[in-house]
């Protein structure tokens, strides 16, 4: 018995070392390379951790991947400090600080997180239930995970699947990835583990 289990041990083991091994992290710990800042909130890295913070200026802002993608599954921690409203944009284009794409919510309770928001577009096209919005840690580290594969676009919150939607503009887009500071100041978001698997 205790052979079988080791060599199922291993074989899990194995699998989860692949898994991770085609999984790109897009945030190094150290520092912004292969981001690009857009707009006057504030970006920096601490003890290994990405934040985002609202600037004097108060305004939208945007950090966005240089690489533009089309069909992957991103995963991605984030902590909550003080007013949270944040998102992680995909399939995006910006010019200055005016995104198009859409945005994966991340707020405060009861605000949506992990529903589909379409920027200078339709606005919201799916929101979660309040019963799946109860995953969200509101003061504690949140895994979302994001799976984009055509015209369909899936959100998980801490294991607990969000939204499902199937929309046909989604499937025609390519772009980057951006996380969010939202406009009107006092906005803290903390960032880690930005992982993500083309298909």
């Amino acid at each position: 018995m205790k052979t079988i289990l080791s060599v199922l041990s291993l074989a899990l083991l194995l699998v989860s070392n692949q898994a991770m091994a085609q999984c790109k992290q897009l945030f190094n710990g150290k520092d912004l390379s292969g981001w690009t800042i857009h707009g006057t909130e504030k970006w920096y890295v601490e003890n290994k951790e990405l934040v985002c913070e609202s600037g004097p200026d108060k305004g939208y802002g945007y950090l966005s991947t240089n690489s533009p993608y089309k069909d992957f599954e991103l995963s991605v921690q984030f902590k909550l400090e003080a007013n949270g409203n944040s998102g992680v944009f995909i399939r995006s284009d910006i010019e200055g600080v005016k995104i198009k794409g859409w945005q994966v919510e991340v707020a405060p309770p009861g605000l949506h997180t992990g529903g589909i928001y379409e920027s200078y577009g339709r606005g919201w096209l799916i929101k979660p239930t309040q019963e799946a919005q109860k995953a969200l840690s509101p003061d504690g580290w949140n895994t979302m995970k994001i799976l984009a594969k055509g015209n369909k676009i899936t959100t998980w919150l801490n294991g607990k699947q969000m939204v499902q939607l199937d929309d046909e503009k989604i499937g025609q887009a390519k772009g980057f990835i951006a996380l969010q500071i939202h406009d009107g100041g006092g906005i803290k978001v903390r960032w880690r583990d930005i992982c993500i698997k083309e298909l």
